[in-house]
């Protein structure tokens, strides 16, 4: 790789001048916001204060926080298109709302081509960043020039008169914002910092301070607080919310991170007509906050914090909320700057004589602990209740009487926090808060009583347990190995003595006296598969296996003859001799289909049935139903794959604003109804043996499911009616019913795990969407569905975001694992599920990547049999793989082509159940038609061209291979150990275990192609010498005017002929969630006259929208 330039160089070496601070966000529905983590990270170390929103931010929500900020710049990755619509509605509003200074950048990773980029520079953006700048400028460089050019005082923008801070318009709130930023910098005009002290000094706003120690939830609690005291005061109230983060006393940079957890500070919806207090048209703006970094104060709390509480006093404000940066045990500067200061902590606070040096145990109005699902939290309630008792010498009430409350504030609709809320209210009202009646029903609890855990607390050490199990069975096989060997070695001793001197015994007594403690210690299993091993040697030696199931005789061609005449084995054999390594090779590999299904789950692959997936989506689903005929012409199994658009993955129906409008049928398929649904799947006979269908939606999975069964179960009452002349009767429908969802193939992606873990598209609160996963599993179950895998457990997505094969392998079966006992503890069977169970993992160039499904096959099978006593068909892991993408580059793409191929056939020789191409061109574009035909060619080439593939076990018997897979087998049983220790998947994920490493491992690989120390062809090394390579005209497979338009108006359609029976369902669906009922079984109902936008609307408001985390 070349050396930067010494201009980048110099970028790379900037420091501010000014305090500068940026809001960092991924675009509206785009998930993946590692890119963006990297780039708020340099951004903080290089000493900018960085408000980070993460993934799936509307325009509006980013330009709300630049100008409530005060920030000079925005950065904004963008990788689902609708870039154009999304970064000109962006300037829009800037320029629309007093933010025309703001500094606009992005970057696309390719996605946005050299044109759009000048396009959208010319209109106002900034600079977007194309990979070519990240190869010539390095990251630093492209981090320091957007320092650079942010680095200009605010100062001149502020008020000159408090009056201007008054009124609650977008304006009077964008002066409030100004005008702290001259206060916290020491800039502001005197005359306004006296017209601010003395609005302050007369108006009697109440001041809440919530402190507490780092990591105790304290964020959180604070959202969880203010939607409560919306919802209780019919959202009147108007609220100010300061929130401060340490400054990084090296670089002065600092991560505000309290904004990204916040759901419930935006605009909710009001009713047609609503006017404000002051009798403006009501926009249903009701929260302003603030971040302020602590800078020099070496303190929890800013310098310019009793400054910037006058101001939004003086504002107008009904409530001002302080929150501070995570304090110690000695620390409690906020006390003398609010009315009603709040502690909030979590149970681990070691032994109770700790609470004696807790400072703000002595002054603390109000006590939360928070995780109050975590161990020991009933005795931290008690010890911390009588700390407090003895600390006020309240010796006349009771310990329970004290205002100590356990809460959980990860938990929606939580009633220890409704408890709290209920409890600081009339504290706040004494102190001038307005409160009318309130809304909510009185809980009559002081700590989170409510549900279940999903996995409970006796089982969380299941990963430590499995790895125990998996090392055993491999020690277990070891020792019967040596047995049978040392068994073998005196058997054939004793023969040899015999000939040698049939007349002397003593010697051959002696030897076969040896040998029968040790028959005895070979168990029952391995004399079998001993005993079994002549005739398995005999069944694979001819031209045809033969199997006779209920006396019908299944014929498989054993070999394929060359060109040369030669006959290539399906399946070849070992020639051991050893019984000791056969032994050894049957309990720890064994042929394809038998246990520990370490070369294959089946024994063969189907006769003309290529693995080969047809991925499709693109504009609307008339046009991704042409892609998908268009694909499967000519082939005799139709596994269609199906990608979704943004809006759809996030669950939201189509609209005419701008940011949305833009990513309807871009980098996917728009499906908004039941309709579509039909409309997409049109043509295929959903329950025909050899179609499957795969559907990539995570987030509104349920809401997508319910719609494709309706299409299966209506395609075949359809087809009754065309064949009969008339409709079923009710039986007959029911039966219809019934053997559809018995016949029909395929999976939906609805793995909620990896989705937080790699920063994707999750959209409710994970504890809502693991029990409606739950729901589908039972309903499942209920209803026979026997061929449609309920969740699809992704590690594809858990590698787009980063991770090395060994995280992605680990992460992702730890997460299949955490499935099976959140479905055991609802009381399901292990047989009843697990055979609906399937896994997708990405493939890459590392060379782990060889032996993946190997080790993943050998886990699982171990695991189902030893540790959960599941059966055979439970034993089997089944997986799709696709090739990565994240190993497209935008640069030299023609070569993409070549890291796909050697991709697949790794892929194929592992004996994957299925497999998808990608197309060269997605790494800037939807691919298009003859992208995708290259793509499927590579599959076809291989199964059908290539000789060696004609075998079906190549892997076997190859020393590396041996190798790598015990090395990689050994580094995931190590993570689960380490997960473990972390309290299971959902304790690893409630630390932001899984994440972090994934964001670490994503940097190291950033890091080593950008030095050129991680050699990629075509991006750091052998480079194009003509320069740029990525044409400036390229096809791109955007969505059309015409479809975005069409399903606007179908959705409007399907809205008006359901209008009447719409609402009544969607409370349905809502009281089913409160009640704790199966939601999928109403889903099923509800999606033939709901779309998608009004049943995910619903689901938010009784299941919880979910939390972002960094």
């Amino acid at each position: 790789m070349t050396d930067l330039s010494a201009e980048s160089k110099a970028l790379a070496a900037y420091r501010p001048r000014h305090k500068l601070r940026l809001v960092t966000a991924a675009s509206l529905f785009d998930g993946h916001d590692a890119a963006i983590n990297i780039m708020r990270r340099l951004l903080q170390a290089m000493g900018a204060e960085v408000i980070h929103l993460g993934h799936n931010r509307s325009v509006d929500e980013v330009v709300s926080a630049a100008l409530h900020e005060d920030v000079q710049g925005i950065a904004v990755s963008s990788y689902q298109g609708g870039h154009l619509e999304y970064f000109k509605y962006m300037i829009d509003r800037l320029r629309e709302l007093g933010g025309a200074h703001v500094q606009v950048f992005g970057g696309g990773g390719g996605v946005i081509v050299p044109a759009e980029i000048r396009e959208l520079q010319d209109y106002g953006v900034a600079r977007i960043y194309s990979p070519e700048d990240g190869q010539r400028m390095g990251l630093q460089g492209m981090i320091g020039e957007m320092l650079m050019r942010c680095d200009h005082d605010l100062a001149a923008h502020a008020p000159k008169d408090a009056a201007a801070l008054r009124g609650h318009t977008p304006q009077a709130w964008r002066a409030l914002a100004q005008a702290i930023t001259a206060l916290e910098n020491g800039a502001a005009d005197a005359a306004l910092r006296a017209g601010i002290m003395e609005a302050a000094a007369t108006t009697r706003v109440p001041v809440l301070g919530i402190t507490g120690t780092g990591g105790a939830g304290k964020s959180s609690l604070t959202d969880e607080l203010i939607r409560r005291l919306r919802l209780d005061q019919d959202d009147a109230l108007r609220i100010a919310l300061i929130s401060i983060d340490p400054s990084r006393r090296k670089s002065g940079g600092a991560l505000l991170g309290d904004r990204i957890r916040m759901n419930a500070i935006g605009p909710w919806p009001r009713p047609a007509g609503a006017n404000a207090k002051d009798g403006a048209a009501d926009p249903g703006v009701r929260v302003y906050m603030r971040s302020l970094a602590t800078r020099e104060t070496g303190s929890e709390i800013s310098q310019a914090l009793p400054e910037v509480v006058a101001a939004c006093k003086a504002a107008g404000f009904d409530l001002v909320i302080v929150e501070t940066s995570g304090i110690g045990q000695g620390d409690a500067a906020i006390v003398p700057l609010v009315d009603v200061p709040m502690y909030v902590m979590t149970p681990e606070f070691g032994a109770a004589s700790q609470l004696e040096k807790i400072d703000m145990l002595d002054f603390a109005e109000f006590v939360a602990i928070n995780k109050f699902d975590r161990k020991g939290a009933a005795d931290a309630l008690r010890d911390v209740a009588k700390q407090v008792q003895r600390n006020r010498e309240a010796f006349a009430k009771r310990p329970d009487e004290m205002p100590v409350f356990g809460t959980i504030a990860s938990r929606f609709n939580d009633d220890g926090v409704t408890a709290l809320y209920q409890a600081l209210a009339p504290r706040l009202a004494e102190l001038g808060l307005p409160l009318a009646e309130g809304r909510l029903p009185h809980v009559a609890t002081r700590h989170s009583t409510q549900g279940t855990p999903v996995v409970p607390p006796a089982r969380v050490r299941y990963l430590a347990e499995i790895a125990d199990a998996v090392r055993a069975y491999k020690r277990r096989a070891r020792e019967q190995a040596r047995l049978a060997r040392e068994l073998q070695q005196l058997r054939e001793t004793a023969r040899m003595l015999h000939e040698n001197d049939a007349t002397r015994g003593g010697a051959r007594k002696t030897v076969l006296a040896l040998a029968e403690p040790r028959e005895a210690s070979l168990d029952a299993q391995a004399r079998k598969l001993l005993a079994m091993w002549p005739d398995m040697v005999k069944a694979y030696a001819g031209d045809e296996y033969v199997v006779k199931i209920r006396d019908k005789e299944i014929r498989t061609a054993l070999v394929h003859t060359t060109l040369s005449g030669n006959k290539i084995r399906k399946v070849a054999l070992p020639k051991y001799e050893d019984h000791g390594e056969l032994l050894q090779w049957l309990l720890l590999e064994n042929v394809p289909g038998s246990f520990p299904f370490t070369a294959g789950t089946f024994a063969f692959k189907r006769e003309n049935e290529d693995p080969t997936r047809m991925f499709a989506g693109e504009g609307d689903a008339f046009r991704t139903n042409r892609r998908f005929k268009l694909l499967s012409a000519g082939m005799p199994a139709k596994r269609l794959s199906t990608a979704f658009d943004s809006v759809t993955l996030y669950g939201h129906d189509p609209d005419p604003r701008p940011d949305i409008y833009g990513k309807v049928g871009n980098s996917g398929v728009s499906i908004a109804t039941l309709d579509d649904l039909k409309v997409l799947y049109g043509g295929f006979e959903l329950t025909h043996p050899s179609t499957s269908v795969s559907m990539t939606i995570n987030g509104p999975a349920p809401t997508i499911l319910a719609m494709f069964m309706n299409t299966a179960i209506d395609q075949n009452l359809e087809r009754f009616k065309a064949d009969n002349g008339r409709e079923p009767t009710d039986d007959e429908a029911a039966k219809i019913r019934a053997w559809t969802l018995a016949d029909v193939r395929g999976t939906v992606q609805a793995d909620i795990l990896k989705e937080d873990q790699g920063q994707n598209t999750c959209i409710f609160s994970t504890e809502f969407s693991l029990k409606v996963m739950g729901d589908i599993a039972e309903w499942f179950v209920h209803h026979d569905v026997r061929n449609f895998y309920s969740v699809s457990i992704s590690g594809y997505h858990i590698a787009e975001a980063g991770a090395n094969p060994i995280s992605q392998l680990a992460f992702t079966l730890a997460n299949g694992f955490t499935f099976v006992e959140a479905y055991l503890a609802r009381g399901m069977h292990i047989d009843d599920f697990a055979p609906n169970l399937s896994f997708f993992f990405s493939n890459g160039m590392d060379p782990e990547y060889t032996v993946l499904g190997r080790v993943a096959r050998r886990i699982w099978a171990v695991a189902m049999r030893d540790r959960y006593g599941a059966s055979e068909r439970s034993q089997k892991l089944k997986y799709h793989i696709q090739t990565s993408g994240r190993s497209l580059h935008a640069q030299e793409i023609a070569f993409n082509d070549i890291r796909t191929t050697l991709q697949a056939l790794i892929a194929v020789y592992d004996n994957c159940n299925s497999l998808h191409t990608n197309a060269y061109d997605e790494a800037i574009t939807t691919p298009t038609e003859e992208s995708v035909r290259r793509a499927m060619a590579i599959q076809l080439v291989i199964n059908r061209e290539w000789g060696l593939a004609k075998n079906e076990n190549p892997n076997q018997g190859a020393f590396v291979i041996d190798e790598l897979t015990e090395l990689v087998e050994e580094a995931v049983l190590a993570e689960f150990e380490r997960i473990a220790e972390r309290g299971g998947v959902l304790g690893a994920m409630e630390t932001g275990y899984q994440r972090s490493r994934i964001q670490e491992e994503s940097l190291h690989y950033e890091a080593l192609k950008h030095s050129g120390e991680h050699p990629i062809i075509g991006v750091n090394t052998f480079r194009n010498p003509h320069g740029d390579p990525v044409p400036e005209a390229i096809e791109l497979a955007r969505s059309t005017e015409a479809e975005k338009q069409s399903q606007l108006a179908r959705l409007a359609d399907f809205h008006a002929r359901h209008a009447a029976d719409a609402p009544a369902m969607l409370a349905r669906l809502k009281r089913c969630v409160i009640e704790g009922g199966n939601v999928f079984a109403v889903l099923m109902d509800a999606v033939r006259c709901c779309s998608l936008g009004q049943i995910t609307e619903a689901l938010f408001e009784v299941g919880g929208q979910y939390r972002r985390s960094m």
